[in-house]
């Protein structure tokens, strides 16, 4: 019990970005092949994006980059550490606006909250769909790198402006971003789905339709919401899935308004 609750304790602390493990270059003595920690983590998200997580290693790593594996490890401990760096590095990629936007409080030239919030849930939504082996890594790591803290930061003072009182922020954070994050994720595995079957979106879709149409298992159901299929409008699978976004997404704004209205 004593040994469970101890490795325990160490999980919760391990980070790449605690304890200063996250050296910019190597471990002292010089830097071996020429590499550095940005290099590495570059690669690392590119191998992730075109050969996905399960596939990813140290090793698949090494020969990308033309070194050996112990070269690798001159700057990071873990493949953990490695992952979590590239973690990080994909949230790098969010265009945010400046603090002094989510701070601006009533002034005369202050976004909206609501477009300032909508906007933000997109960027999140976009990087998970571009990147579908970020999802399971944003589960398993604190995600506490730098640039996922701006992000949180700024989605905080955003979700602040709204007006809803103090013990609501994280409840409407977790509202709209796990809302993102479920959707994107779903998404991304999608397009990688498709990716792999070598056919368009909408050629996948069709194929897919066609087939539970016909089985006696799915059809019937899949009869049932004829009609929510026909409403749901969109002529191609890219604006279903916005038009669905969009949607979800204003009734969560909506839910704000109305949780701020009743105090």
């Amino acid at each position: 019990m004593v040994k469970a609750v101890k490795a325990a304790e160490r999980a919760a602390r391990s980070s790449v970005w605690l304890e200063d493990k996250a050296r910019r270059g190597g471990r002292g003595g010089g830097q071996p092949s020429g590499l550095d920690r940005d290099r590495i983590t570059t690669v690392t998200v590119r191998l992730l994006d075109a050969e996905g997580l399960d596939r990813f290693s140290m090793r698949r790593l090494a020969t990308e980059l033309n070194v050996t594996a112990m070269s690798v490890y001159w700057y990071v401990d873990t493949k953990d550490d490695l992952l979590e760096l590239a973690l990080d590095a994909a949230f790098g990629e969010l265009r945010l606006p400046g603090p002094e936007a989510a701070d601006a409080g009533d002034a005369a030239d202050a976004v909206d909250w609501r477009d300032q919030l909508r906007a933000l849930a997109t960027e999140y939504r976009a990087l998970l769909v571009r990147h579908p082996w970020l999802s399971p890594l944003a589960g398993r790591y604190l995600n506490i790198g730098p640039n996922a803290l701006a992000f949180s930061r700024l989605v905080q003072r955003v979700i602040r402006r709204t007006g809803l009182p103090a013990h609501g922020v994280t409840g409407a954070i977790s509202a709209v971003f796990q809302f993102v994050y479920g959707y994107g994720t779903i998404e991304g595995h999608f397009f990688a789905r498709v990716a792999d079957a070598g056919v368009t979106p909408d050629d996948y879709f069709q194929q897919a339709m066609s087939a539970v149409t016909e089985s006696p298992d799915t059809a019937e159901v899949i009869q049932e919401s004829k009609d929510i299929m026909a409403a749901r409008g969109g002529d191609t699978v890219a604006e279903m899935l916005d038009r669905d976004f969009t949607f979800a997404l204003d009734l969560l704004v909506a839910g704000i308004e109305a949780m701020v209205e009743r105090g």
